[in-house]
């Protein structure tokens, strides 16, 4: 695929076989995992941080091929998603980071273009999260609100 905003093209690359069981060496039942992906979840983790340590701690390969639903789709399904999705946070983030940079050091126009970079792909992902009704069609991305959600 190629690059989001710059004429350069991408590089091709290598991809797991596709895989429809678990492997034989992870011993993990699927009552035990369901139960420690939410006893992580209570604890503040992001889907991605929870997936993140139970392949590192747990010794847990693929939690698809184990539960038959992604993490993130296992949290939908216990109604324990949360309200704004994780890679729009961490856009929000970076833009606030950029934003307070920015505050601090006028003369930068570098960095005033990757905000402008960044806050495009913010409004381009909140309307994809529009159309695809995960987020409220009413809301909107401003500095300001994304200032109060993140803090």
């Amino acid at each position: 695929m190629a690059k989001l905003h710059s004429r350069k093209g991408g590089s091709s690359r290598s991809r797991p076989p596709m895989v429809t069981k678990a492997p034989e060496w992870s011993d993990v039942s699927k009552e035990e995992l369901e139960k420690t992906i939410m006893k992580l979840h209570d604890t503040g983790m992001s889907p991605s941080r929870i997936g993140l340590t139970l392949r590192d701690q747990y010794g847990v390969p693929n939690v698809k091929l184990v539960i038959g639903n992604s993490i993130t789709g296992f949290l939908r399904d216990n109604n324990a998603l949360a309200d704004i999705p994780e890679d729009l946070t961490n856009l929000m983030r970076k833009a606030l980071h950029v934003r307070k940079h920015i505050k601090a050091n006028k003369k930068d126009v570098h960095n005033k273009r990757a905000l402008q970079l960044t806050e495009n792909k913010i409004r381009r992902m909140v309307k994809y999260y529009h159309d695809s009704g995960r987020m409220a069609p009413d809301w909107t991305y401003s500095p300001e609100t994304a200032e109060i959600l993140i803090s």
